[in-house]
């Protein structure tokens, strides 16, 4: 069962990632998780507390549901190509909300490197994991490739975000990724 922090949390992101930045105040998440007034406050005394924890949360959980280490790397193009479409599948659907509120976050946090720097540490963590699929799919100079097909699925997870939830992926990352391959 979650403790109330953890259900602070869950309902921090719920709202950042349904009703935005302005949404959030101690007294919505309260109500949202369905805690005593106050609760969150008791956690997170100033909404900037609240902004940092949420931050972390966001960060460990990310971590959790996309630990590198517990994936096996595909080999070739095609397993790279599978992967992520996977990936922005899940980020766009199952895990919606959540990339709502990190896009908010980072959008309204651009200026404060100290409460992103989880975030921002996150983000290296898939650099280098993404590094390594790529150059196991045999991409030359993957470095760049990786962070090119990098910029391309957030662009992706964006305008399914925004403006076509039904957007097919699969061509769009396949010819991307043939033509890294062939380059």
């Amino acid at each position: 069962m979650p403790t109330t922090k953890e259900r602070a949390l869950s309902a921090a992101v719920e709202l950042l990632g349904t009703e935005g930045v302005r949404a959030l105040s101690h007294a919505r998440v309260d109500a949202r998780a369905g805690l005593p007034a106050g609760s969150t406050s008791n956690w997170f005394r100033t909404r900037r507390s609240l902004l940092a924890g949420i931050v972390d949360w966001m960060a460990e959980s990310e971590r959790a549901d996309f630990d590198p280490s517990g994936v096996s790397v595909a080999r070739g193009s095609d397993g790279l190509i599978d992967g992520l479409c996977a990936m922005v599948e899940l980020q766009s659907g199952a895990f919606a909300v959540r990339t709502r509120a990190r896009y908010a976050l980072f959008v309204e946090l651009a200026s404060d490197l100290e409460l992103t720097a989880p975030l921002r540490r996150q983000r290296h963590e898939f650099e280098r994991w993404t590094d390594q699929l790529v150059s196991a799919a045999g991409i030359l100079d993957p470095v760049p490739s990786a962070r090119a097909l990098m910029a391309l699925c957030d662009g992706l997870m964006l305008h399914r975000l925004t403006v076509d939830p039904g957007l097919e992926l699969r061509p769009i990352i396949e010819r991307t990724v043939r033509a890294l391959a062939r380059a």
